[in-house]
């Protein structure tokens, strides 16, 4: 399994257990889906919780709404965005 698979696997789960989605499991999550506004009913509330989220975890800040809407578009965008920003870090 690749690096970004994994973490695509694991922010499933942190994005399950971050929001309390109790209905949802990480299989119900498809990878390209849309994250907000799709089928697991992320709003932009929820939005705030997992960026937050992603700072504490991941040490990744998500500045702007514009930068928002794109790594939000779905759990692998996310999961790119965080994988290019760590090794920036790194």
């Amino acid at each position: 399994m690749s690096q970004l698979n994994e973490l695509i696997a694991e922010l499933k789960v942190k994005i399950i257990q971050t929001l309390g989605l109790m209905d949802v499991r990480p299989e119900d999550i498809k990878d390209d889906a849309p994250l907000v506004g799709g089928d697991t009913g992320i709003d932009s509330i929820d939005v705030l919780e997992l960026v937050m989220m992603i700072e504490k975890i991941y040490g990744v800040k998500i500045e702007s709404k514009e930068l928002g809407s794109k790594v939000f578009a779905s759990v692998r965008a996310l999961a790119t965005h965080i994988l290019a920003n760590q090794r920036q870090k790194a």
